[in-house]
């Protein structure tokens, strides 16, 4: 079993903190930083670690069980699930995808990042996915 994944809510983010959890454990999982098999720490466990309600960790639970990520069954908690992906993304799917990347990009701009250490975390983030 892999350790559990450090999961950390980051209260200035945009991003509720039910999507940074599933965003995070989701990372995890892509990266084989957690395994199938793995079993996650209970919903009540994650929030009082987190500081969050205990709903917040539980909605992020089931998204990553409705697309497929997490096993959760009542009373056994979460567990990784082995996942191959159904269906390539269709043409409006890899837009969205450009255009999130094209945001994080110019948003990173913005505040200073030169190019070349953008392009070296898009490229750190890729090997860590293959």
């Amino acid at each position: 079993m892999s350790a559990p994944p450090v999961v950390s809510i980051h209260p200035e983010s945009p991003d509720p903190a039910r999507k940074q959890i599933a965003d995070q454990i989701r990372s995890a999982i892509v990266e084989n930083l957690l395994m199938p098999g793995d079993e996650l720490p209970s919903v009540r466990r994650l929030a009082i670690d987190l500081g969050v309600h205990f709903n917040t960790v539980a909605e992020s639970y089931r998204l990553l069980s409705a697309e497929g990520w997490l096993d959760i069954s009542h009373g056994k908690g979460a567990r990784v699930l082995r996942r191959t992906a159904t269906s390539l993304p269709d043409d409006s799917e890899r837009e969205e995808f450009r255009q999130r990347i094209r945001h994080l990009v110019a948003e990173m701009r913005g505040r200073g990042m030169e190019p070349l250490a953008i392009r070296g975390m898009l490229l750190t983030s890729l090997e860590g996915i293959q």
